[in-house]
């Protein structure tokens, strides 16, 4: 029965050891760092970050021009990008030009190749930029806009030849996107804030399995804590972690203007879905007592648990998502009972593996 009792302020205390110790995890406070510096500095990161989530998003960039040398004799793709206000066209000679790139006096080169829109040959054109430049990513974004509008003025310069007509496909809906709002509260967000849960799982198992590899547990059980309130403390550690890493997350994300809503919900949510995690992490620790087999088996169970997670519309990622942009689901409260249900499941498990366990 020993084993069952569990008395609050002693594992109260065993939590505020394992606080204090988390100092000399170094690992662990690395990680905290890095996403301590993703919320602080996420309005600098943005940029890049969103650019790799949607590509397009370069296009939006203004206030620059580059110099771009168009080779060839084609008047209406110079008119086209003399129009554009962040080029500004030079008319040179093949080799001239490339020797200007080369040395970064211009941004990109288009060869026309000789071709004019009414010639009877297809119009190829051949677009030089630098190898491996961000700028080059943003000049080909800008670039594309207009050289649609130079295919779409050859269709009807050579309309004459066509002899079929396409059907034009309108869709149902125009959908319109906005990639900043995607990128910040459907991936950054969710991502931010369930990245402590994956740290505090990692952290519980080796909390767990050091007692036994170092051989401490023996020393410890001498106290008058029991091993309940041993693991006990050792979680409630792991789980304190969670929302406040969450709410420094939120508030820093808040500083750079990003509006967030629904806070308290947020954290109730993130809190529920970690304590799954670690519970379950512990349950491995228990059961396996090394901590490589453990870290394994978890790592492996964990990539499945999410997996079936986002199967599910209703999953914690996209409702924390809804909750911060400020349109929370309607059945967002029955997920936080199914959760908190769920945790005390998980409870009765580890206590079940607690007296199974060879600590005993």
């Amino acid at each position: 029965m020993g084993v069952d009792i569990l008395n609050l302020k002693r594992t109260w205390i065993i939590a505020k050891k394992e606080l204090k110790g988390l100092a000399s995890e170094k690992t662990i406070l690395l990680a905290i760092l890095l996403q301590l510096f993703i919320a602080l500095f996420s309005s600098f990161l943005m940029v890049g970050l969103s650019a790799m989530y949607d590509p397009n998003a370069y296009g939006r960039i203004s206030g620059v021009q580059y110099g771009v040398a168009i080779v060839g004799n084609d008047t209406i793709l110079h008119e086209l990008i003399e129009e554009n206000p962040s080029f500004i066209p030079y008319d040179m000679d093949l080799s001239v030009a490339l020797a200007a790139l080369k040395e970064r006096k211009l941004a990109a080169v288009i060869w026309t190749g000789g071709i004019l829109p009414d010639d009877e040959a297809p119009v190829a054109l051949t677009l030089y930029t630098i190898k491996n430049d961000i700028q080059s990513a943003v000049i080909e974004v800008k670039l594309k806009e207009v050289l649609l509008k130079y295919e779409q003025i050859l269709r009807e310069v050579r309309s004459e030849r066509i002899t079929e007509r396409p059907l034009p496909l309108r869709p149902y809906r125009p959908v319109t996107t906005n990639t900043f709002y995607e990128f910040i509260y459907g991936l950054l967000i969710p991502l931010l804030l369930f990245m402590p849960a994956i740290i505090s799982a990692g952290l519980i198992i080796d909390l767990i399995t050091e007692e036994h590899q170092q051989q401490t547990l023996d020393t410890l059980r001498t106290t008058p804590a029991a091993l309940i309130e041993i693991v006990g403390g050792k979680i409630l550690a792991c789980i304190i972690l969670i929302p406040i890493q969450a709410s420094l997350w939120l508030i820093l994300l808040s500083l750079n203007r990003i509006t967030i809503a629904s806070l308290p919900e947020i954290l109730l949510q993130v809190t529920l879905a970690s304590s799954i995690l670690i519970l379950i992490a512990s349950i491995f620790a228990l059961h396996y007592q090394d901590r490589t087999k453990a870290q394994f088996i978890f790592s492996t169970a964990a990539v499945i648990i999410l997996l079936l997670a986002l199967s599910f519309p209703n999953n914690p990622l996209n409702l924390i998502a809804l909750l911060a942009a400020g349109s929370p689901a309607p059945y967002h409260e029955a997920v936080l009972v199914a959760l908190g249900g769920l945790c005390v499941i998980l409870v009765i498990f580890v206590r079940i593996f607690i007296r199974k366990s060879s600590f005993n």
